[in-house]
């Protein structure tokens, strides 16, 4: 079953989120490119304090891993976001969507 991933990021602007999506080649307003391996759900939400939160879903923690190592850890380097304040694995326990 997939796990799903949430990140905080504390400090960090909107306008560096937007900058790591041009980066790994992803369009954060229509969610087209060129998305990882093993990623299946990918939102991203701004606070007014500076706070940003990404929810995503993987197939596996691996495939988060490997996309850290190769291609987003090195853009969130580029633009200097910090450290995620929170990272954490939860396993889903089922979802659904509105039609």
């Amino acid at each position: 079953m997939p796990d799903a991933l949430i990140l905080e990021f504390t400090g960090a602007s909107v306008e560096q989120y937007l900058t790591v999506h041009e980066i790994i080649g992803i369009d954060a307003a229509t969610g087209k490119g060129d998305w990882p391996v093993g990623l299946l759900s990918h939102t991203g939400a701004a606070g007014d304090d500076g706070e940003l939160v990404v929810f995503e879903v993987w197939d596996s923690q691996e495939s988060q891993e490997a996309f850290m190592a190769t291609r987003l850890g090195p853009a969130l380097n580029q633009v200097g976001l910090p450290e995620p304040s929170r990272a954490d694995w939860l396993s889903l326990m089922g979802g659904y969507h509105s039609s």
